[in-house]
């Protein structure tokens, strides 16, 4: 269940986007397509713990440089998040870990959390590189939205529904715009991190299994449906530009869910 509670009052910074606004019409979505620096991969040994840090690691300077740019072009401050890597137990504000998920992002300590042995058992072993590079940048898309000013207003309205079922519809943008915004930073940094067919392959068919379950109930719908899980992340690897990933105002209210 994705926990983005806990999220810290806002700061009173009148350069960051606020309200409804902050949804629908974000001047992140003005910027244009993400202009990272190269971002070469080191090599990923994901049975050494020491590897799979040292791989995320290269990948969120990429992470942060990527977006920090692309405030600076929205106007907007923006803070790169903290990194915690977990090997064995411990307590976060959000939640505790080892997580089911794996990894997880905290808004109310702005900081992507990830166990490095513990996500690597999640996918099964899955030596390709971009599974995780996808993982990464799908909770980086999480401070990406706290850092526009969405997440608040977000958790907000969530919170005001009268039962899951309403609440689950804004988790639903949250996730999939999340997972459009991780497929932006993958698509732009194809030069120096290139994607081959099998990449594309792994990193879609995570996306679908990591989906809604067909049969859950809607109570347990936070995800969206696999076919508009991939369609988001797609939709970012081909666009590369946030402004692709607007979920809160699409006219066709079944690709939300």
């Amino acid at each position: 269940d994705p926990d983005l509670a806990s999220t810290p009052a806002p700061s009173g910074d009148t350069r960051r986007p606020s309200g409804r606004a902050a949804l629908v019409d974000n001047p992140l979505y003005e910027t244009g397509r993400l202009m990272p620096l190269p971002c070469p991969a080191p090599r990923l040994d994901v049975h050494e713990a020491a590897s799979v840090q040292h791989f995320l690691d290269a990948i969120t300077d990429c992470l942060d440089d990527a977006w920090q740019r692309q405030f600076e072009e929205a106007g907007i401050p923006f803070d790169p998040p903290q990194r915690v890597y977990w090997s064995e137990g411990g307590s976060s504000p959000c939640r505790d870990y080892p997580s089911a998920a794996g990894a997880f992002y905290c808004r109310a300590v702005k900081s992507i959390y990830i166990g490095t042995s513990d996500v690597v058992e999640k996918w099964g072993g899955n030596e390709e590189s971009a599974v995780y590079a996808s993982l990464l940048a799908h909770e980086y898309g999480h401070h990406v939205q706290g850092e526009a000013g969405l997440l608040e207003y977000y958790h907000d309205q969530r919170a005001k529904e009268p039962s899951r079922v309403l609440s689950n519809e804004w988790t639903r943008k949250s996730e999939l715009q999340a997972n459009c915004l991780g497929g932006v930073f993958l698509g732009a940094i194809e030069i120096s991190y290139p994607l081959k067919p099998d990449d594309i392959d792994a990193v879609l068919d995570d996306a679908a299994a990591t989906a809604d379950r067909a049969d859950a109930p809607e109570e347990e719908r936070t995800h969206g449906t696999a076919e508009n899980s991939v369609l988001w992340l797609e939709h970012g690897l081909e666009q590369q530009d946030p402004g692709a990933c607007n979920t809160w105002a699409v006219e066709d209210e079944s690709v939300v869910q």
